[in-house]
């Protein structure tokens, strides 16, 4: 899906969700969020990330049927107006199969097919790449009491069962995607450290997908509680994951991070 040699993708947020931290609610009718992705698209998104389940700390799940009733109206719409790539959030093979049937053509996974095995035959049988990202626990328990003694070891090793769990499977090398899962089942302090050694996810030598936008972490260093009053943030780690070689970013603020993402590339492709 990547080429090392290429420039990163940008990942464009579409939650069809009440109840998402940031923009729950905003686009859970079909007009709303198709305008909403094809905007993304005009400031230069190159996949459009689509979830019908809130995975933000403490919250409850959400069936698959549910989770079907929301994204598939709009992945059929988005697909009807343009062929850009798009991603299904979520943790069910359920609802990885009928997104993929719909039109969607990644499946991202905040659990890393540890929810639902049966998710990592789908990204096999469907020759898509998928996204095994990073965290303990479920959503709703996550942040209750993290703990660890070396995250960036820990996440690596973790991450590397991950990755043995869909070659396994039958998931060819080339279609898995990691991420560290920033904020899921972190303290700010693993947050942080994480961020300051993506060296060492990237060196697991799988493309490494990071998801900062908007992150509560953030905002207790800006001393900001409004998750939209993040941008600027967001985009800081952008550029930062680029010089590590982060090869995809997940985002709300898509003009914002891509220029940061096309200056931070600009000079990162002057060292090699």
């Amino acid at each position: 899906m990547l080429n090392t040699h290429n420039k990163p993708l940008l990942m464009g947020i579409l939650n069809i969700t009440p109840d998402s931290f940031s923009d729950g609610g905003q686009y859970t009718q079909t007009d709303n969020a198709l305008r909403q992705a094809l905007t993304m698209q005009a400031e230069g998104a190159d996949i459009i990330d689509i979830g019908g389940e809130s995975t933000r700390p403490g919250s409850e799940p959400v069936t698959p049927e549910c989770q079907i009733q929301r994204v598939l109206p709009i992945i059929t719409a988005i697909r009807e107006q343009t062929d850009i790539l798009i991603s299904i959030d979520t943790s069910s093979s359920q609802v990885a199969n009928a997104a993929l049937t719909a039109g969607a053509t990644i499946i991202n996974d905040v659990s890393g097919g540890r929810h639902d095995p049966a998710i990592l035959n789908i990204a096999a049988s469907a020759s898509v790449p998928i996204i095994l990202m990073h965290s303990r626990e479920t959503p709703k328990t996550m942040q209750d009491a993290p703990y660890y003694h070396q995250v960036v070891q820990e996440v690596t090793n973790e991450l590397k069962e991950r990755i043995n769990a869909a070659l396994s499977a039958g998931v060819p090398k080339e279609n898995i995607i990691i991420d560290p899962g920033i904020g899921f089942a972190k303290r700010k302090q693993d947050n942080l450290d994480l961020l300051a050694h993506l060296e060492h996810i990237v060196a697991l030598g799988f493309p490494v997908l990071l998801g900062t936008s908007r992150k509560r972490f953030m905002g207790s260093i800006c001393t900001r509680e409004t998750p939209s009053d993040l941008v600027t943030a967001t985009a800081v780690t952008t550029a930062l994951g680029v010089m590590a070689g982060v090869r995809l970013f997940r985002v709300h603020d898509v003009k914002e991070n891509r220029q940061a993402l096309d200056i931070a590339w600009a000079i990162k492709s002057r060292l090699e």
